[in-house]
């Protein structure tokens, strides 16, 4: 059986992402091939911070977006067969109903709670929610598909 809680070693197993794009540092309550809860780190040395306001810095919602997206990636990656999953990516395909409610300022600790909705083939569904403190600041769903890596 699988852990619940992945850390960012694995996840750098899972995804091709690397500092500084790679924004998940853990993967915590892992219901297999179906939720989890990403963990993002969201310290004033992030390096959007410098020029994202100088003096006011936010958390671009774009990066948000990302973390949704590698999250779900690992996730899947994580659940599915090593074997299907050997040689390939997961590529964002569609931003569906993003919405961001209240600014994300460093020094803090972002959750994102992601669901898988569905998956047809390679394509996936998923839907999250990012909070501070229990507190929403933004929301999406979006689709995903596992391609092949270029060789």
């Amino acid at each position: 059986m699988k852990e619940n809680t992945i850390d960012k070693k694995k996840i750098e197993s899972l995804l091709p992402h690397r500092e500084p794009m790679l924004l998940i540092n853990k993967l915590i309550n892992i219901v297999h091939l179906k939720s989890a809860t990403a963990i993002v780190e969201v310290k004033k040395d992030s390096f959007f911070v410098q020029g994202h306001f100088p003096g006011q810095p936010v958390m671009p919602g774009v990066l948000i977006v990302e973390a949704f997206g590698q999250a779900a990636a690992a996730l899947t990656a994580y659940g599915i067969d090593p074997k299907e999953y050997k040689d390939k990516l997961v590529y964002l395909m569609s931003i569906e109903k993003a919405r961001f409610r209240i600014p994300v300022l460093p020094d803090c600790q972002l959750h994102l709670d992601i669901e898988a909705v569905r998956s047809h083939g390679r394509v996936w569904k998923y839907k999250g929610i990012a909070k501070v403190n229990d507190k929403k600041m933004a929301d999406a769903e979006w689709s995903a598909t596992i391609v092949d890596k270029n060789k």
